[in-house]
């Protein structure tokens, strides 16, 4: 995966071009209550509204789009939690591709259940997400599909980057932009992106202190594999993606890691501030504002919710979460 081509700014242009049938221009929106919290100018893309109510359906659209005719008649293949599982179902539905997604045991039914409707097939396999990708990778080799990584896909990278440029023709004074990372290609693409049009902006990285599997590889650039025990999604690989990380090791500012109960607080505080509920992987922005407040203190703040689809079983927590510090106060 290390020959792979990182996709250049050019690159995200064509796929805007491309994609801007099938996907929403999501709102950027400007909240009081936040700019109160976090002491900054604080917006939120909010890629929770989304036609598949997260921001990946943007990369689906693109890869799927530019395959040839051999890989269409052969049908792809992917792993996925959910959220890009959706983004390849979706997008293979509209191009008239078959698609089978493999996904681990016990999935987020909110995310599990649009992936059937949009046509594709489910399979469950394995305790995480790496487990449902070798497995994906397994089938691909026996049967011919078109492996589609969730992370190191050029063509992913360019498409979730157009919501980065949405950001930046709609707020060009923006100095700081804060990205989740799983595998990354959220965050490399906002880095190709800011960067190609404004340097001095800050791209700023989050994720989960309990699945830091990226934010190691980052720091200590090499791959590193880790521990997966977050409870939210979207964040959740043990091991990294090479081109995201090769875009991240040039140009990302900074990376934070954030606790459960930073990121289950922030659902809340999304939810009490925007009326919006974001999936966790989607909270992790604002948690990782919260920690770093001095550092944005005055400045323009976009927060990336890049999800929406949280299963009834985390809100349960992040509302039983918020229940046990009301109690304690």
């Amino acid at each position: 995966m290390n020959s792979l081509k990182p996709p250049t700014f050019k690159d995200v242009l064509s796929a805007y071009r491309r994609i801007s049938p099938y996907v929403h221009r999501t709102p950027l929106y400007h909240y009081d209550t936040l700019d109160r919290l976090l002491g900054a100018n604080v917006w939120v893309k909010h890629e929770n509204h989304q036609v598949t109510g997260a921001f990946k359906v943007r990369g689906g659209l693109n890869l799927i789009s530019q395959l040839n005719e051999e890989e269409k008649a052969k049908g792809v293949i992917t792993a996925s939690t959910g959220n890009h599982g959706q983004s390849i179902a979706y997008a293979s539905r509209i191009f008239g591709v078959k698609a089978v997604i493999c996904v681990p045991r016990n999935p987020n039914p909110t995310k599990i259940l649009p992936i059937r409707l949009y046509g594709a097939e489910v399979i469950e396999h394995g305790k995480d997400f790496d487990d449902a990708r070798m497995y994906a990778e397994k089938l691909a080799g026996e049967e011919g599909y078109r492996f589609i990584s969730s992370g190191d896909e050029p063509h992913l990278i360019a498409g979730v980057a157009t919501y980065t440029l949405e950001i930046l023709q709609d707020l060009p004074e923006t100095d700081v932009i804060i990205v989740p990372i799983g595998g990354g290609s959220g965050a490399s693409g906002a880095c190709i992106v800011a960067k190609t049009l404004n340097p001095e902006i800050e791209v700023i990285g989050v994720q989960a202190e309990k699945a830091p599997s990226a934010y190691l590889t980052w720091k200590e650039r090499k791959p590193v594999k880790a521990k997966m025990e977050t409870f939210a999604e979207g964040l959740a690989t043990r091991a990294p993606f090479m081109l995201p990380q090769r875009i991240l090791w040039e140009k990302l500012d900074d990376f934070i890691l954030v606790s459960e109960e930073e990121i289950l607080r922030s659902i809340m505080l999304y939810l009490e501030n925007t009326h919006n509920l974001p999936e966790g992987a989607a909270a992790a922005g604002l948690a990782a504002a919260l920690k770093i407040k001095e550092r944005i203190k005055g400045k323009n703040v976009v927060l990336v919710m890049t999800g929406g689809n949280i299963s009834v079983e985390n809100l349960k927590r992040a509302l039983a979460f918020k229940n046990k510090l009301t109690r304690k106060k």
